[in-house]
């Protein structure tokens, strides 16, 4: 979904002269996000569920219920990724860098759709916080897009280390046997690293330390209650 030059992109996206326009353009695609019916442009890498002998069945209930928080934690992080990164494009004038967060937004809606798949698998729920997690992260977005292009893609490329960092560690703590879990994580997480890569190719400044240190406080306060809520 990226936004281009012209006045339609190739996914859909067009470029609001009108700044209501675009607000409303925004809010629709948040409610997408949150009600569950934003789709997944590429397959989901568990593959279909299995018709029988499923991965629900080889879990004991702590397992499945530890497996069904971790997820959810993930499904969090792309609702916060996919407002963030449209957060920073809304007011990004340059349409190149636009685009590389368009990119990136749209593989995170992929993200979230396979978290939801796998969360329905587990016989669990998102967080019922999303639209808060959803509408912070789109602030903070915007705030990051009028900091100038260097450190707006100094924050994402800071944004998907950490968010490596937190998926290396979901694949430490899954059950070695959830191996559906598994590989949307693994998925999730090489898309990441190209994120990053893909930002700092593109210029990004480094964040200040303190900087840093707020983001990951922040996200140890969102995954903590999305383990639960």
């Amino acid at each position: 979904m990226v936004e281009q030059s012209s006045n339609v992109g190739h996914s859909g996206f067009v470029r609001r002269s009108n700044p209501l326009e675009g607000l409303l353009t925004e809010v629709g695609r948040a409610l997408q996000v949150l009600d569950g019916s934003a789709q997944a442009s590429r397959p989901n890498p568990a593959g279909p569920m299995p018709l029988n002998a499923t991965e629900q069945e080889t879990l004991s209930q702590a397992e499945r219920q530890h497996a069904a928080g971790l997820m959810r934690v993930n499904h969090v992080g792309e609702i916060c990724a996919q407002a963030l990164y449209r957060g920073q494009a809304m007011f990004c004038r340059d349409a190149s860098i636009r685009d590389v967060l368009y990119q990136a937004a749209t593989e995170e809606v992929d993200h979230l759709v396979w978290c939801n798949e796998r969360l329905s698998e587990l016989n669990s729920r998102p967080s019922v916080l999303n639209p808060l997690w959803y509408l912070g992260a789109f602030s903070l977005g915007v705030v990051a897009s009028r900091a100038g292009i260097p450190h707006n893609l100094g924050f994402m490329a800071e944004t998907e280390r950490q968010v490596e960092q937190h998926l290396d560690s979901h694949l430490e703590q899954l059950p070695p046997q959830d191996v559906r879990s598994r590989r949307i994580v693994e998925q999730m997480r090489d898309d990441e690293i190209q994120h990053r890569t893909t930002a700092e190719n593109h210029g990004a400044a480094a964040l200040p330390g303190p900087v840093k240190l707020a983001m990951r406080f922040m996200s140890k306060v969102m995954t903590t209650t999305a383990y639960r809520i």
